[in-house]
């Protein structure tokens, strides 16, 4: 049927259709998120702590482009979403031409520039010595793989913007799947050890990317992808980088401080830093569960901006607010409770495994700050005002991090001194969110019920 993967956010009881919205985003997540923490196991059972500390030094800094990738993605989400609630059908289809034209030129330039920057920038961060090359070799695969990255990310977020969420999700599992035997078979069978799981990952994106663009391709729903149309339109590019490109720059600048703890973690040797990699990836799943309310917030608000319906846009954000409360509560509380025996998956090592409980404490169990805080950002992003969720962001999260690095840390270096740094950031900015999204809510619904043109941000 035409549009049996598509959803009408605009109509209906919304509780039901957040929750068979989100489910598919979430579980989609979470095996992007196994790409890396494959990457992780494997080497830490079969390669060894400094190929671990290897990998782990470059998930900050991998972390700065994938957070770039998903916040250019969301200017597409934004778009399509909107065009899609106000039934402006053509000019959502040249959105998801200038998207996916865009993403391969975007990639290609990340994946140059991360040949030519690797080392200079993992020296900057005070990667040790003895495991910089290893880091260089695996930050270098990875990024190589950047074009398909984009083309997924950008191809997957139109798909979500008009409420299918499986097929990203049936196209995930296959490249996760793909991604466990590759690693397995290039470490284990070939033995090249982080340079395999990095060609393992680039493949196993590559295979996703290759699905979702065929699924675009084949489509016969209101989104389909014609080859003869792929074009960059300045107008559209330019909308979608208005909104896209704050959000990326946001997660980039997210990244930059947390390199800045990364270095300060560094300081306390490979085997800290194998303990952080651990619980790091860990925490990514709680992260990731609760992010999927984020994406959520976005691609119903638009929606029912596009169709001029504030009250709904409102109620969009309560729901995924109680949702994302109880689901961090929950995740954060019970991942923590079995965080001795998820710590000895990655390491066996016990000074590892408790560097790794110290983070655990204090970042997973009040991760539902973090996620509320996300949700805010979805809402703001939602209703056009992309620029103000990086401002806020930039001030309450990265700037307090890094002036409390420069003065709390430095007057007691400890790494409980370190991660405490995250809870208390994220209360800052979530209050800051909210206050905005009040404010910048207001003229929406003013303008709209005003008779502003539908779909306008």
């Amino acid at each position: 049927m035409k549009k049996s993967y598509e959803m009408n956010m605009t109509e209906g009881p919304l509780l039901g259709k957040i929750i068979l919205f989100t489910i598919p985003v979430m579980l989609s997540g979470l095996l992007q998120l196994l790409f890396n923490a494959v990457d992780v196991i494997v080497v830490g059972n079969y390669v060894g702590d400094e190929a671990l500390a290897a990998v782990g030094s470059t998930g900050a800094l991998i972390n700065l482009f994938i957070r770039l990738f998903m916040g250019l993605s969301v200017g597409t989400n934004v778009m399509v979403a909107r065009y899609y609630g106000a039934k402006r059908f053509r000019e959502m289809q040249e959105t998801l031409h200038t998207a996916v034209a865009s993403s391969v030129f975007l990639g290609a330039f990340v994946a140059v520039m991360a040949q030519i920057l690797a080392y200079p920038i993992l020296r900057l961060m005070g990667t040790p010595e003895d495991v910089i090359d290893q880091s260089a070799l695996y930050f270098r695969i990875y990024l190589a793989g950047s074009p398909v990255n984009l083309l997924y990310n950008f191809s997957a977020a139109a798909l979500r913007a008009v409420g299918d969420t499986r097929r990203p999700l049936i196209y995930l599992t296959i490249g996760g799947v793909a991604n466990v035997f590759l690693n397995l078979f290039f470490v284990i069978v070939v033995g090249i050890g982080v340079a395999g799981v990095a060609i393992g990952t680039l493949a196993s994106q590559t295979v996703s990317a290759v699905l979702v663009v065929r699924c675009l391709l084949k489509s016969t729903g209101s989104l389909r992808l014609v080859p003869s149309e792929l074009r960059i339109r300045k107008d559209k590019f330019l909308g979608m980088m208005a909104i896209g490109l704050p959000s990326g720059v946001q997660g980039m600048i997210f990244s930059l401080s947390n390199i800045v703890i990364q270095s300060s973690i560094n300081s306390f040797g490979k085997i800290a830093m194998a303990g952080k990699t651990a619980a790091a990836n860990i925490e990514g799943f709680v992260y990731i569960a609760m992010n999927s309310m984020h994406q959520s917030c976005i691609s119903f608000t638009s929606q029912n901006l596009g169709a001029k319906k504030p009250d709904r846009v409102l109620k969009t954000l309560g729901l995924c607010l109680a949702i994302v409360l109880v689901l961090g509560l929950a995740m954060g509380n019970i991942v923590y409770a079995f965080a001795p025996r998820l710590l000895r998956i990655y390491t066996d090592t016990d000074e590892a495994v408790g560097y790794g409980l110290t983070r655990m404490g204090l970042v997973c169990m009040p991760y539902f700050l973090c996620g509320l805080m996300d949700v805010a950002v979805g809402a703001l992003r939602g209703i056009g005002a992309s620029l103000v969720p990086m401002l806020t962001s930039v001030f309450g999260c990265c700037a307090f991090r890094l002036i409390w690095i420069a003065t709390v840390f430095r007057a007691d270096r400890t790494l409980e001194n370190v991660y405490v740094s995250y809870p208390i950031s994220w209360i800052l900015t979530l209050v800051l969110h909210l206050l905005c999204f009040v404010f910048f809510f207001r003229r929406v619904r003013k303008r709209l019920l005003g008779g502003g043109k539908p779909g306008a941000a």
